[in-house]
């Protein structure tokens, strides 16, 4: 496994903030323009999700610099579940459920797996 550095801590730090742009993108409008068409909840986020890409494009290939094309995957589905399980429950007014703990237990296997070597 790669030690922390500061391409790896800018790469999460990155991934981490453009995931959040992704949920709200994703998700907000689930919960605000319900009572809208969906092309106006399509319209506001595609405009969320362009911070999104300004964030997540330069987080690759700072990234890309150091891990592979895999552990850069595997990073993001860890960012994505430790933004969405907050997003769900502290903004979407989810409950949170056991499944959570079980998902990230599984994606722990992912990063063992993807970051062991050869």
């Amino acid at each position: 496994m790669p030690a922390i550095n500061a391409t790896i801590l800018q790469t999460v730090v990155l991934l981490a903030l453009s995931n959040l742009f992704m949920t709200v993108a994703w998700y907000a409008h689930l919960k605000h323009l319900n009572d809208k068409p969906w092309w106006i909840a399509a319209l506001l986020s595609w405009g969320v999700a362009l911070f999104e890409y300004l964030l997540q494009v330069p987080a690759n290939r700072i990234g890309y610099t150091q891990l592979s094309l895999p552990q850069l995957k595997i990073m993001q589905e860890v960012i994505t579940l430790a933004v969405f399980a907050p997003f769900a429950v502290l903004y979407m007014k989810e409950p949170l459920s056991w499944n959570y703990l079980w998902a990230g237990l599984c994606l722990l296997g992912a990063v063992y797996f993807i970051f062991r070597g050869p």
